[in-house]
C-alpha cells in the first residue's frame, strides 16, 4: 500500500465516521417532528424484524405530527404497537390506514440531557477520527522503516493527514452545534 492509497482510504473512512455521526443523530429527537426518529423502529412484519421504513411511507403532517401510512392495511396495529413500545415515549393514534404520532413538546430538563447525548456522540466521532489518524500514522512508519517511502514522502503525508483530521474534527463540531440549537429551540 502505498502513501496516497492510506490517505484516500484515510479519507474515505473519516467521511464515513461523519456520515455515521449524522444519522446518529438524526435519531436524536429536537422540537420539531423528522420522520428519521421513527426509522430504527423494528417492526414484527410477519415473524421477520424488519425497520419501519420499509412497511410504511414516513412523512410530516406539520411541524409537530409524523404521517405513518402502512403500505398494508393489516400492519397498522403493528406499528402502532412498536411505536408506542420503543423508548421514544412517543403516543401514535391511527385514523383510518394512517398513523398519526404527535412529538410532544419537549421540558427543559430533556433538552439538556439530549444536548448531553449529542455532545457524546460527537466526542465518539472525534475518537474514530482520531484513531484513523493513528492508524494510518501507524501504516506510514511502517512503510518507512521498510524503505518503500521516503522520510519526506511519510512527513508530507502526515501532515495532510492531519490535515484531514482537523477538518473532520471541525465538521464534526459544527454538526453537534447545529443539532444542539434544533434541540434546544422551543
Amino acid at each position: 500500500m502505498s502513501a496516497v492509497e492510506i490517505k484516500n482510504t484515510t479519507e474515505q473512512k473519516m467521511q464515513k465516521s461523519l456520515e455515521s455521526l449524522k444519522s446518529g443523530l438524526a435519531k436524536i429527537r429536537s422540537g420539531r417532528a423528522n420522520p428519521g426518529i421513527l426509522e430504527h423502529i423494528q417492526v414484527d412484519y410477519y415473524g421477520n424484524p424488519t425497520p419501519l421504513s420499509q412497511v410504511a411511507n414516513l412523512g410530516l403532517a406539520d411541524a409537530r405530527t409524523i404521517n405513518v401510512q402502512p403500505f398494508e392495511k393489516t400492519m397498522v396495529a403493528v406499528i402502532e404497537k412498536a411505536i408506542r413500545d420503543s423508548d421514544l415515549g412517543l403516543n401514535p393514534a391511527s385514523q383510518g390506514t394512517i398513523i398519526r404520532v404527535p412529538m410532544p413538546a419537549l421540558t427543559e430538563e430533556r433538552r439538556r440531557e439530549l444536548t448531553k447525548l449529542v455532545k457524546s456522540e460527537g466526542e465518539d466521532a472525534k475518537i474514530a477520527v482520531r484513531n484513523l489518524r493513528r492508524d494510518a500514522n501507524e501504516h506510514l512508519k511502517r512503510l518507512t522503516k521498510d524503505k518503500e517511502i521516503s522520510e519526506d514522502e511519510e512527513r508530507r503525508a502526515t501532515d495532510e493527514i492531519q490535515k484531514m483530521t482537523d477538518k473532520a474534527v471541525i465538521d464534526i463540531d459544527k454538526i453537534v452545534v447545529d443539532k444542539e440549537k434544533e434541540i434546544m429551540t422551543v
